[in-house]
């Protein structure tokens, strides 16, 4: 990253208030070890196989609105890679994608918890969301958390970025998003909101540091 992704000038404040994305921004994604463990058909193809089949699944976009039941959802995919895994195994499966090791500590979090808002913004389903309230420290960071599957819509519709801005109390302008993918940063700047593509954590800090939200 670099302040050329971040997409507009430095702001006369520092922002607000910053929304961060989860996945491959604070928490590290392991899908071969997640999709090791489904075993059954799925073992004669790839994890970056399974994986791209399962976000073109046709009940993909309803289980990430929270509109499928984790028990379905595992019925279905058991079906579908003729796994032998119980439900309580598939859930142990599926959140193991969700690497214990965090790229972003808790530092970080706390310094800027004490110069501005923070909230979460991220496209997950409801047994990864608990998992991660159950697992992962940082959430106590995060005053806001709005979840796709908690409010019935994904990222990069507007609509779930402007449910993030009510729920932090801030204006576009004055708001901070932070991804991985360029167009739900693009989603973001559509809106007013100030923009920046995660890329590793030394460049956001150099970012955050540009807009006055760390110390140099």
């Amino acid at each position: 990253m670099n302040t050329a992704n971040a997409g507009n000038s430095p702001s006369v404040a520092p922002p607000r208030a910053v929304i961060f994305d989860i996945g491959r921004v604070i928490v590290r994604v392991n899908i071969a070890r997640a999709l090791a463990m489904v075993g059954g058909g799925a073992a004669a193809r790839t994890p970056e196989q399974i994986w791209s089949a399962i976000e073109a699944d046709a009940l993909w976009d309803d289980w990430e609105k929270g509109k499928v039941e984790p028990r379905e959802w595992y019925r279905h995919l058991a079906s579908k890679f003729d796994s032998p895994l119980d439900f309580d195994a598939f859930a142990e499966a599926w959140c193991s994608v969700l690497d214990p090791t965090p790229i972003i500590g808790d530092e970080l979090f706390r310094e800027l918890s004490a110069r501005c808002r923070l909230g979460l913004l991220s496209n997950t389903d409801v047994l990864h969301v608990a998992y991660m309230e159950k697992n992962f420290s940082f959430v106590r960071y995060f005053p806001v958390r709005i979840y796709s599957c908690s409010v019935g819509m994904c990222k990069p519709a507007p609509e779930i970025y402007l449910r993030a801005l009510e729920e932090i109390g801030m204006a576009p302008g004055e708001t901070l998003y932070i991804d991985d993918l360029e167009e739900n940063v693009a989603a973001a700047r559509k809106i007013g909101m100030l923009g920046v593509r995660f890329t590793g954590l030394g460049a956001l800090k150099d970012e955050l540091r540009r807009v006055g939200l760390l110390s140099a």
